[in-house]
């Protein structure tokens, strides 16, 4: 699990590509000495596992279907990454629950930049567009942000970026094009699940 707050802007180094999976090494020089074998790394909102650890960069696999379903595709070397390590529950638990499981890719429309915050649009695609409330919790590339304004028409959502968010994470690199990941809060899930499913 996670908080939806990055500890660190990585970097891809290189990526390894086959038919069925993708290893992509990660420089990490702040966080690499945290970082064990087997431990659970979200890069761009996404749970991977650190599989093998040298100097201050670590690989992770990523398989076929992640990159089917994720904005990880679009990776390229030197291309930076929003990272974070998996939640300690004896700390402070600041952003939201993150799981790290990618519900979608949105496209991202435009960053607006204001005198003290930049005005960050994106289109969700519209099954996921339900589970969005303003002033509700949303995580982007693995950056727990607040929901300021929502677009049902379009499925526009709208986020406030303050400086060091612009600062400590990849959303200030983003253009209109890019595509990003979507995790929509668990919550609202298992609430549709137990009214759809209701007392039988």
């Amino acid at each position: 699990m996670f908080t939806g707050l990055v500890a660190e802007l990585g970097r891809i180094t290189a990526i390894e590509k086959s038919e069925s999976s993708a290893v992509f090494t990660v420089c990490a020089p702040a966080l690499i000495s945290q970082i064990a074998l087997g431990d659970s790394v979200a890069v761009n909102g996404v749970c991977l596992t650190a599989t093998s650890i040298a100097g201050d960069a670590f690989t992770a696999d990523v398989m076929v279907q992640t990159l089917a379903v994720t904005s990880l595709s679009q990776l390229a070397v030197g291309s930076p990454v929003n990272l974070e390590l998996a939640a300690l529950l004896n700390t402070r638990m600041g952003g939201h629950m993150v799981q790290g499981h990618v519900d979608g890719v949105a496209t991202v429309v435009g960053l607006t930049p204001g005198d003290k915050w930049a005005q960050f649009d994106i289109t969700v695609p519209e099954k996921l567009a339900k589970y969005i409330v303003n002033q509700g919790s949303i995580c982007l590339d693995g950056v727990s942000l607040t929901v300021g304004e929502i677009n049902d028409a379009n499925n526009v959502v709208t986020v406030w970026l303050i400086p060091e968010t612009l600062e400590r994470t990849n959303l200030s690199t983003k253009q209109p094009g890019d595509l990003i990941n979507v995790e929509v809060d668990v919550l609202a899930k298992y609430v549709e699940r137990l009214l759809a499913k209701g007392e039988k």
